[in-house]
């Protein structure tokens, strides 16, 4: 028997919209934010999509996020701003300053725009996919709350902060690169705890900076692995890129950084006085290719990489390499046909979701 049943994405997408719609969230920024949440999903990063819903339902619920957020622009020059969120939903406030980020890119060549009093986003990757649709190069980051200990570090200091970049093809698919500066997700390490197996080497420490396995020593006080896992392998790397967008997200912003950032998948851990910013912190960037070269001749060339980087001689018992954001895409062409796969356990957490919201969710509609 199946561990998991297949949902339609259009089916999880209206079930999202109208939770988000139960907080007094307003119908087009409900439809924003589902619509985050299922591309996520259909690019078969379960970690962030509808497996998340019942976090943001529990906050709101709380109140501890705001479904009618007054997002403001706290500073401003043509290629670059600032924006206040408001402690609104990530899925939200992201959108919103991605938008001013492409706007600024078409107007003056280039837009960045940093966020600050916001939260969770998503997956940082379906940003600069809204960059490609506009000819632009996209540029996504975010800081999260403290999971990540400093190589030689037995405390953790940074979040899994990560980077995601998009350029597009002519007649290939994009390169959309979307990454987590720690060797993994927190949520792929929850998708384990869900499936209830030990976690891969090089994932996570103990809280004393020790190698394991086990999930229960990361929950008493261990810690995720940088990009790289030890030292030796590199871990110094991904620390470094994890600082990067701690500095950009958090220290720019305006926003909590390193170990003040606030927690998404806890609560409680920080008191009032312990904070040195507002909320957690985005990053977002669109650069207009026209402003570099002409938009065809860039594309062609984009093509040209990537048909050679797909012919490079396969290792030996490996499928072969691919170009970053083919299996995503794989994933998406195959999820929209066959429906989105939810575990058991994501299942019931909707069923808690439809039972505080009041909104109905149909098990029957998954197969």
């Amino acid at each position: 028997m199946s561990d998991f049943s297949l949902f339609p994405a259009d089916y999880l997408r209206h079930f999202c919209e109208q939770v988000f719609r139960s907080f007094g969230v307003s119908k087009d920024d409900a439809r924003q934010a589902a619509e985050v949440l299922a591309t996520s999903d259909l690019r078969g990063i379960d970690s962030h999509g509808v497996a998340r819903l019942r976090k943001y339902v529990e906050f709101m619920n709380e109140g501890l996020i705001n479904p009618k957020p007054n997002i403001r622009i706290l500073r401003e020059r043509p290629a670059t701003a600032t924006l206040d969120g408001d402690n609104g939903l990530g899925l939200i406030v992201g959108p919103r300053a991605n938008e001013l980020a492409m706007e600024k890119a078409e107007k003056v060549g280039s837009g960045w725009v940093a966020v600050c009093h916001t939260n969770h986003y998503g997956i940082a990757g379906y940003y600069p996919l809204q960059a490609l649709k506009r000819d632009l190069i996209g540029w996504a980051m975010t800081n999260t709350g403290k999971w990540m200990a400093p190589t030689w570090g037995a405390e953790r200091m940074l979040g899994t902060n990560p980077i995601a970049v998009a350029f597009p093809g002519l007649e290939e698919p994009p390169v959309v690169i979307d990454l987590a500066t720690t060797a993994v997700s927190y949520g792929k390490v929850q998708i384990k705890q869900r499936e209830g197996k030990p976690l891969p080497d090089g994932w996570i420490t103990d809280k004393d900076g020790q190698p394991s396995n086990n999930v229960e020593d990361l929950l008493a006080g261990g810690a995720l692995l940088p990009l790289g896992s030890n030292y030796e392998t590199g871990g110094y790397k991904g620390y470094c890129l994890a600082a990067m967008v701690d500095l950009f997200t958090g220290v720019l912003s305006g926003a909590n950084w390193g170990p003040f950032a606030p927690p998404f998948a806890g609560r409680g851990q920080f008191e009032l006085e312990d904070e040195v910013g507002k909320g957690i912190g985005h990053f977002f960037g669109a650069l207009d290719i026209d402003g570099f070269m002409e938009v065809d001749a860039f594309k062609k060339r984009m093509d040209a990489w990537i048909r050679r980087f797909r012919a490079t001689k396969p290792a030996v018992g490996t499928p072969g390499p691919w170009v970053p954001g083919d299996p995503e895409r794989e994933a998406s062409l195959e999820r929209e046909k066959s429906g989105i796969p939810l575990l058991a356990a994501v299942i019931e957490d909707l069923k808690v979701v439809a039972k505080i919201t009041g909104v109905a969710f149909e098990e029957s509609e998954g197969r």
